[in-house]
């Protein structure tokens, strides 16, 4: 982790707010998770956590594999031709997926799609004809029952994700219709944030199981297969990222037992990541702007607000924050509010803070994920906060997200 000696002279050098990625942090991360799976397994990055095309490269670069990128739009897809991977280590993903998106990312070289209807399909088949070019298609399957009890369910509901296990078997006529495609494998993501490693273990164990009597059940040979993710790390609180200790060998076992030649013959395994790979790395640094008590309650307001670390607040689902503090310092309850306009401006309510005045620098841990690309940066007009990418400790790049409007005669 950067020193805080480094952090407060990174606020004095850029202002606050100020993110600082620890590109050490994010090698490091990647080195744990591809330890904790087979080495046979494939590792995508989900670019949603995190586009900076520094921590792209990060993730391609340095010592060991390189994950590759999964992406959902084609501003994703120029991320990660910026970090130098190619089109054809990206996965597509996501359930909109419009004609001139297709055109896009094909034309790019994008030929591995993650697909969730009948229509998707044909979308991607329709493209890839008009192109030249012949897609690999996974089926993302929605299964009907899951393992895990825990952790946020991403299956087994309703959802615009995936193809729901049970109707599979009468689409399949349609789907083998469609030209310019193969069908190649299955994409599962059943869950997100496990709570242990026991949660994990027993989800992907179901996954792999329902993956073999799909394959079987639909005639359907698989090339590849995508397990999902699940992998956890605190979200803005302090802590480390989970540990997976018998993952590999449980991972293994499952493969043999469902698929006993995937070793030689496939399916090629792979599992896919964001908030693991580069949560870890990011601070945000915010300053203290001024500290007023309300009927008997104290609020700390600083210049970052959900507009500069909204991620998925809006669904109640990632707060409160914490901060990180002295050991055995003092300490006091306060709620920690940003600068905006409303009263939904709120990090973390009545949580436990170090005594603080207006000039204060504060320091918010395990920011690397979903930051400003997931926060309301437009809102009110404020600009986004600076990103400053760090590695053993000395700046590798500083930059700021910019809003340009364009008008009619400059759109493209």
């Amino acid at each position: 982790m950067t020193r805080q000696t480094d952090l407060e002279a990174i606020a004095a050098r850029y202002g606050t707010p100020v993110y600082v990625y620890d590109l050490d942090e994010v090698a490091a991360a990647r080195r744990e998770l591809f330890a904790a799976l087979p080495e046979e397994f494939e590792l995508f990055y989900a670019l949603k956590a995190n586009p900076h095309p520094e921590l792209v490269r990060a993730l391609r670069e340095g010592e060991g594999r390189a994950c590759r990128p999964e992406i959902s739009s084609t501003g994703e897809l120029a991320a990660a031709l910026a970090a130098g991977f190619e089109g054809a280590d990206v996965l597509y993903t996501g359930p909109g997926k419009t004609l001139g998106e297709l055109r896009e990312a094909i034309g790019a070289g994008v030929r591995l799609f993650s697909t969730d209807s009948v229509t998707d399909v044909q979308h991607v088949g329709a493209v890839a004809r008009e192109l030249g070019a012949t897609a690999q298609v996974l089926l993302r399957v929605n299964s009907a029952s899951a393992s895990a009890t825990t952790s946020i369910r991403m299956t087994g509901t309703p959802s615009q994700f995936g193809f729901d296990s049970e109707v599979l078997p009468s689409v399949m006529p349609e789907l083998r219709a469609v030209q310019g495609i193969e069908l190649a494998g299955f994409h599962f993501f059943p869950l997100s944030n496990a709570r242990d490693e026991e949660s994990l273990v027993g989800e992907f164990q179901h996954t792999i199981a329902l993956a073999a009597q799909l394959s079987r059940e639909l005639e359907l040979p698989l090339r590849f297969l995508d397990i999902g993710g699940g992998f956890t790390v605190p979200y803005a609180v302090p802590g480390g990222r989970g540990r997976y200790p018998k993952l590999r060998e449980e991972l293994a076992a499952a493969l043999d037992l469902h698929f006993p030649n995937w070793r030689t013959e496939g399916p090629q395994p792979a599992c896919e990541s964001g908030r693991f790979l580069i949560g870890a790395s990011g601070t945000l640094l915010a300053g203290v702007s001024n500290v007023k008590v309300s009927r008997g309650r104290k609020f700390v307001i600083v210049d970052a607000g959900i507009n500069t670390f909204g991620g998925m607040s809006g669904l109640g689902r990632l707060l409160p924050v914490a901060v990180q503090l002295e050991v055995d310092g003092e300490t006091e309850s306060a709620s920690l509010v940003g600068p905006l306009c409303t009263p939904g401006d709120v990090l973390g309510r009545e949580i436990t803070l170090p005594p603080l005045e207006a000039g204060d620098l504060v320091a918010i841990p395990n920011a690397g994920a979903y930051g400003p690309t997931a926060s309301l940066l437009m809102f009110l007009g404020r600009p986004a906060p600076v990103e400053v990418v760090v590695r053993g400790g000395e700046v590798v790049s500083a930059s700021r997200i910019e809003h340009v409007r364009s008008y009619e005669g400059t759109l493209q």
